[in-house]
Parts: C-alpha cells; sequence; structure tokens
C-alpha cells in the first residue's frame, strides 16, 4: 500500500512539536521536556529511540486528557453532545455550548483536542522518519516502529472522525517546508493510512498482550477491527469491511488471552490496569501525571479519602439512566456503572447523593470505600481507550451484517449479558439482533468516549425515553430539548488552526 506523504503543517502546531518532540526519560509514561535536543543530534542510539518513543506515549494524555476550562476536560467533546449526560455547572460556556449544540469554531475543547493531536502525529513522524536509521536491535527497533505506527493511526482515526477531511502528515515538517500550510485530504484516503499503520504494526513482533501499558498486538488487531467496522459505516459506506471487522475481532477473541471481569467492580481498580478485558489504556501514574476524569463525575461533597468535591459537569441524564433492562447488574448501586450514596470522607457514614452519579472510573483506592480507607494520593486509574467488550460487540456487530446472527456472535453478546444478569434470546432476525447490539453498545460503553462515533457511523441514535433509535438528523437530545443537525456530523474546525493556515477550509455550518 501507497504511504501518502504531505509535508505541511501551520505554524501553532509546528511550535508544539518543537518543544516537546525530543524527550528523555527511564519511564516511558513521563514527559521531560528536552527541547534544546534537534534529530541531527539526538537520533543517535537505541535508548534515543526509546526517548523518543516516550514522547509519542505521553502525548496521548493531552488528546482528551486535558484541561478545557473551569471544571472541564478535552474528552468533553465527546460526551457532553451525546445527550446521555448533563452538566450542573455552569462555569464552562463552552461546555454549555457543547451540551446545547450551540458551538462554534472558537470551542476550545475541539482547539485543544486537535493540538493535542497533530502534537502526537508530529512526535510519532519523528521517530517513524529517523528511528530506521539507528544502529541497534533490529528487532527492538521494528517494535518501536510499530508502536509509533499504531499511536500516530490512533490519532488519526479519532481525528477524521471529529472533523472529516483533515491534513494528513507522515513525515516531520518545519517551519522552513515548501508546503508548509497543509490543505485538507479526502476521508478516504486519510483511512487508508490508518489501516497501512495498523497493518504495519501487526507485523512489528509486539506481544499478544503488554501489561506494562505499551501497544500489544491486541491493541493492534482491536483497533483496525474498530477502524474497519466504522469505514463499513457513514461515510464511506464501504460495507466490504464488515467481514474485516468480524476478521481482526475473531482473531483477538480466539487468542485467549483475554477475558472479561467477573464484576464491574474490577474494571476500574487500580490493581487491574492493563490486566483482564483492558487492552490498550492512556496511562497514568504517581509522580507522571494524576488523571482527573472522575472529578466531573463526583458530587460536591466530600465522599472521598482526599476531601475532593465533583465539578458534576457530567451526569447520568434521567432518561438514559432509566433505560437500563430490569435486573441490569449495571445500573446497581455501587457495583455497575452508577451510585446514588456513598461514605462521607470515603469509607464513613453513607450519605445520599440526591441524585444518580457516574461510578465507571471511580478509583476506590484512592477515595476509599466501606472496607477500604482511601490512600488519598491523587487519581492515578488510567483512562480507558478499548476493552474486551467492545471487541466482543464489533464482532457480533460486523458479524451479524455479514452473515446474521451466527452462534459465535449471539455468543459474544451473550458474554456481556450474562455479566450483566441478563437472558439473551437465541432466535432474533437479523435486524432485531442488530438493534440489540447496539443497544448493548450503548448501555456497556456510554461514558468511555465511544457513543458519539456510534451516533455519527450508524447516523442513529439511541431514544431512551422510546427505546428505539431515531434518525441522527433531527433526533433531540433529552438532555438539553435541542435536536440535531446535518452540521453536528463533524465539529468545526478550529478557528485558531484557520488563522495560522489559510489553506484550511471550514466544515459546513459552521463559521
Amino acid at each position: 500500500m501507497k504511504i501518502f506523504k504531505i509535508k505541511g503543517l501551520n505554524r501553532a502546531l509546528t511550535i508544539a512539536l518543537v518543544t516537546t518532540t525530543i524527550l528523555s526519560c527511564s519511564d516511558f509514561l513521563e514527559e521531560n521536556n528536552q527541547s534544546s535536543l534537534n534529530p541531527d543530534s539526538f537520533y543517535k542510539t537505541g535508548t534515543h529511540a526509546e526517548s523518543a518513543l516516550n514522547a509519542v506515549y505521553a502525548t496521548t494524555r493531552d488528546i482528551f486528557g486535558g484541561f478545557s476550562g473551569g471544571n472541564s476536560s478535552n474528552w468533553h467533546l465527546l460526551e457532553a453532545v451525546t445527550g446521555q449526560s448533563i452538566n450542573n455547572s455552569s462555569s464552562n460556556p463552552d461546555l454549555n455550548s457543547l451540551a446545547s449544540l450551540s458551538y462554534n469554531s472558537n470551542l476550545i475543547h475541539a482547539r485543544n483536542v486537535w493540538a493535542g493531536t497533530y502534537k502526537l502525529i508530529g512526535n510519532a513522524n519523528m521517530v517513524i522518519e529517523n528511528v530506521p536509521d539507528i544502529f541497534m536491535s533490529e528487532a527492538r527497533k521494528k517494535q518501536i516502529l510499530g508502536e509509533a505506527y499504531f499511536l500516530r493511526a490512533w490519532a488519526y482515526f479519532n481525528a477524521v472522525r471529529i472533523w472529516g477531511d483533515i491534513p494528513l502528515l507522515t513525515s516531520p515538517v518545519g517551519t522552513g517546508s515548501p508546503d508548509f500550510y497543509a490543505e485538507r485530504t479526502s476521508q478516504s484516503i486519510v483511512y487508508d493510512q490508518i489501516v497501512f499503520d495498523l497493518q504495519f504494526a501487526e507485523t512489528a513482533g509486539l506481544p499478544f498482550i503488554d501489561q506494562s501499558g505499551r501497544v500489544s498486538i491486541a491493541a493492534v488487531k482491536s483497533l483496525l477491527s474498530k477502524v474497519y467496522l466504522t469505514m463499513a459505516g457513514h461515510p464511506l459506506n464501504k460495507t466490504e469491511h464488515y467481514a474485516d471487522a468480524a476478521e481482526k475481532a475473531k482473531e483477538v477473541i480466539d487468542n485467549g488471552g483475554l477475558s472479561l471481569f467477573d464484576t464491574y467492580g474490577e474494571i476500574f481498580l487500580e490493581s487491574n490496569e492493563n490486566k483482564g478485558e483492558h487492552i490498550f489504556s492512556i496511562q497514568y501514574a504517581p509522580n507522571v501525571s494524576a488523571n482527573f476524569e472522575s472529578l466531573s463525575f463526583l458530587p460536591p461533597k466530600n465522599i472521598t479519602k482526599g476531601g475532593a468535591l465533583g465539578w458534576q459537569t457530567n451526569l447520568p441524564e434521567t432518561n438514559f439512566y432509566n433505560s437500563f433492562e430490569s435486573g441490569d447488574k449495571r445500573k446497581n448501586n455501587r457495583e455497575g456503572w452508577f451510585y446514588t450514596d456513598y461514605f462521607l470522607g470515603g469509607n464513613g457514614a453513607l450519605t445520599d447523593l440526591g441524585s444518580p452519579h457516574i461510578f465507571k472510573a471511580f478509583n476506590v483506592a484512592n477515595f476509599g470505600s466501606d472496607t477500604t480507607e482511601g490512600n488519598g494520593l491523587g487519581d492515578f486509574l488510567n483512562f480507558s481507550v478499548i476493552r474486551f467488550a467492545e471487541v466482543l460487540l464489533i464482532y457480533a456487530e460486523a458479524s451479524n451484517e455479514v452473515s446474521g446472527p451466527t452462534t459465535a456472535a449471539i455468543d459474544a453478546i451473550k458474554k456481556l449479558r450474562d455479566r450483566a444478569g441478563l437472558t439473551t434470546a437465541t432466535s432474533l432476525s437479523k435486524d432485531l439482533f442488530r438493534e440489540l447490539i447496539w443497544k448493548e453498545r450503548w448501555h456497556e460503553l456510554c461514558y468511555e468516549r465511544v457513543t458519539w462515533f456510534d451516533m455519527v457511523r450508524l447516523r442513529k441514535v439511541f431514544n431512551s425515553k422510546t427505546g428505539d433509535f431515531d434518525n441522527f438528523v433531527g433526533h433531540t437530545n433529552l438532555s438539553s430539548n435541542q435536536a440535531f443537525q446535518e452540521k453536528h456530523l463533524l465539529f468545526p474546525i478550529p478557528a485558531l488552526e484557520m488563522v495560522n493556515n489559510p489553506n484550511l477550509t471550514q466544515n459546513l455550518g459552521y463559521n
């Protein structure tokens, strides 16, 4: 497959790359600025190659984990618009504009995600360009390149789904480049590059599972299955990729190295990070970086060891909370995805919260529980990207589109529903099985930055009041009573990027 090279990058992103590209550290999670170094003097040894790769990993936290103003993080870009949550804080007008679908090209969340994405891409391109010439172990060299290709593919996969046509940069760019101002590349070509990158990573000699948090073959194949599933849907509608998605997901399932945790509480334990069903996550650790995701879910009450008072910027919308089937363990208080009461100071007297809150990403080790005093050291829980649960859902959906509800596809869904304490019908039509899978996706993967992308690729939205799926355009979010328009299928190109790069054009419907 051809590698597509467009040598251009706007000024703001180039500055970001110059100041953060080369990092040196003993732990691949850390980020230590070494901006005085440059490729000519740096890419000489295997240690340099490892340090440069560390820069790529470190930048994963910049994309969705960074702050976007008062009581808000970049990842709200993909959650506030779904209608599954409500915002009880008025301190961030950008976040409120997301929830009300009234955002424009000045949206800080979009600007931050764009900057973080191209910062990662720039760092990955430096590795891909320079590491092949380093004298070092060829086996480790290929692994380093495979990890860099995977991370670049992940960044582009996010970006192409958020903005559509985007600049495609596959080699380092400096301010002196004749093509400094990159134009947008068609989504089809961007997807071809993503597939190429992941196929390269498949052959890089990576372990099937890597409990250190690095890229693994399971992560590569899982992401590739997700990419194929997306390509089979809107806007490309290349339905032949359903078979590819099913094949890659099945390779992950059949390996046998991954499985679901028995209970939901086990999923978000620090001690289980990068194990069990965790295939790939953005890494957090003490002395490196803390994860503030849970602050958006916490109430403004002292229910944690550290005394953290929550932002309340991501609370479950009532109808969605009520849409879970009767007996679904995912709705069980303090056992599944939600909680309605908790313990003062982390493990004191039980106190009512007044309304349901999101229990996903609640770090018991840090905050405490009725049986365990929290450590209060900070939240270092990883930020989930791909779980084995999603691979099972991908396989079931893609396989159903190809062959209908086969025994293997039904078994994949049954694993999820068994854990939830629900029965699974075995004699459904293709259409009814498809809808069952979609509902499982909405309920299993909620609040994990997945639902919005499902809405866009399916052009469908789960109506939690009726239990049916509405067409995307015209669906009214129950959280804000606002309806989606055609323009909402993509986010606006950030205004600052268009100022810096006159060759960028805006998505339709935005100013």
